[in-house]
């Protein structure tokens, strides 16, 4: 096995369990808003019952492609030798549009809304970091058996790998306050408020525990 696919299966593995998480504070979210909100006992189960199917179906299938699309990205520029601006940009134009229609936040809102190219920009912005980090991975030719190790060997300090955590949470930070400061962006009939403080909960909670992991990892 190359190391580029060595990185490829320890990043996806990682990506993965960090879905897992995410998607697990926003089950617990979810039932802790629902019971202790004033929604009557009809539209609770009509907001619970949506949001379980779709952090079971839609959101899991498509963060996993997103996932895919990513990384296949990363892998095809690492393999032909060639991660110049043009190669990225011509890379980020062919799959970006595969990205942006597997994202969950992208998928609740309305493309009509005037606030919505802001959050589509956004949404590039988050890819384009994402692979470029991606790139940074599956280059490393070191002897690395896991995410921790591999960790380290990309970004050798532990300010280094917080600056890059921190640009993918501003842009996450961006893209949730977009839809916080007009709701009306949400397709969803039912729920908004408790849906917009599951999601802002569950990004917090996110983010304390990738921080808490990169301390551990550089410890």
């Amino acid at each position: 096995m190359s190391h580029i696919e060595r990185n490829y299966k320890i990043l996806e593995k990682r990506m993965i369990e960090q879905m897992e998480t995410s998607l697990n504070y926003g089950k617990s979210l979810i039932d802790s808003e629902l019971d202790t909100g004033a929604l009557n006992f009809v539209v609770k189960p009509i907001v619970k019952s949506f949001y379980k199917y779709w952090s079971d179906n839609d959101a899991k299938k498509g963060t996993l492609e997103q996932i895919k699309v990513t990384l296949d990205s990363a892998k095809e520029l690492v393999k032909n030798g060639d991660s110049s601006k043009e190669q990225i940009e011509k890379v980020i134009n062919k799959n970006f549009p595969i990205y942006l229609e597997n994202d969950q936040t992208d998928r609740q809102c309305k493309h009509t809304h005037h606030n919505y190219r802001k959050l589509k920009e956004v949404t590039k912005k988050c890819f384009i970091t994402q692979l470029e980090e991606s790139i940074l991975f599956l280059n490393i030719k070191d002897n690395v058996n896991n995410y921790k190790e591999l960790s380290r060997a990309a970004f050798i300090s532990k300010e280094k790998a917080y600056q890059a955590l921190k640009r993918q949470l501003d842009f996450n930070e961006e893209g949730i306050a977009i839809v916080e400061q007009d709701d009306s962006i949400l397709k969803v009939p039912l729920g908004k408020n408790i849906i917009l403080k599951v999601l802002r909960a569950g990004f917090e909670l996110t983010k304390k525990n990738l921080i808490e992991d990169l301390n551990e990892i550089f410890n």
